[in-house]
């Protein structure tokens, strides 16, 4: 796929600086795509995109922005106000593993903030300007955990299963549109952020730990094809077990006992 002549020339990348969002961005400055990066950290994500720019001899603009932050809407749409955006990949996320009853009220708000309330509030900025338009994409990142109750990430896996919903929906709405939306459904990914959750072995015919470079190939072959998929062959084969064979209450167990299992809790 021509991702510029289908979509446009813009992509906003939110969770850009590392692990997937970094591999969505590298994708897409192959592309040609011209880029803004958001992520929390300043100095790692003006670094990534000056190394973009130089490689791939497009434009760069960063927005250093805690997407959990109660104003963080605010200050992207101010940012953004003059920016056509025709690609919009949304990958930021925040989670606690552990009990529920763990966490506090105000780590679970920020949660919610990062997954699903700023997700929300930018899909319907940018998306629709894209509908008027009769011309777009979104992808929003979501999980595998939330297809189901899964233990240990009750906050996590509940917002991303807001976002698996979103995206479909939006699928139906804005397919006669012009506009391509789809949820990217991971597991476990080989990223710095799930490397450093130090998580255990969860069993021999646990499925394959992904790399973020294939999940991003992966879903651009289905962009605009689907309205939400399963990256990861093995992940999409315990994902049919799950959902379609065994009982409800067996495949709740099982994400919690594996979480269990894999961070010792």
């Amino acid at each position: 796929m021509n991702l510029m002549q289908k979509y446009g020339k813009m992509a906003l990348v939110a969770g850009a600086s590392e692990g997937i969002g970094a591999a969505f961005s590298t994708y897409l400055a192959e592309a040609g795509m011209d880029l803004i990066l958001v992520a929390r950290k300043k100095e790692p994500l003006e670094q990534f995109a000056s190394f973009l720019a130089g490689k791939y001899h497009i434009t760069v603009q960063t927005l250093s922005c805690d997407l959990s932050g109660p104003d963080a809407t605010k200050y992207l749409n101010n940012a953004l106000r003059d920016v056509q955006i025709d690609l919009l990949i949304y990958n930021a996320a925040l989670s606690f593993i552990g009990p529920f009853d763990n966490d506090t009220i105000e780590h679970c708000n920020q949660i919610a903030n990062a997954n699903m309330i700023t997700p929300l509030n930018l899909v319907k900025i940018f998306g629709d300007m894209m509908v008027k338009r009769r011309r777009g994409a979104i992808v929003l990142m979501t999980s595998i955990a939330g297809f189901q109750g899964s233990g240990f990430l009750a906050s996590y896996a509940a917002t991303k299963a807001f976002n698996r919903v979103l995206a479909e929906s939006l699928w139906y709405e804005w397919k006669e549109k012009g506009v391509d939306v789809m949820a990217c459904c991971a597991g476990a990914t080989s990223t710095k952020n799930y490397l450093l959750t130090n998580p255990g072995k969860s069993g021999f015919l646990a499925p394959r730990v992904t790399t973020p470079d294939e999940v991003v190939a992966e879903c651009f072959k289905k962009l605009g094809k689907r309205p939400s998929f399963i990256a990861g062959r093995g992940n999409r084969i315990a994902g049919f077990f799950m959902q379609r064979i065994m009982p409800r209450e067996m495949a709740i167990t099982i994400m919690g006992d594996t979480t269990r299992k894999i961070y010792r809790i």
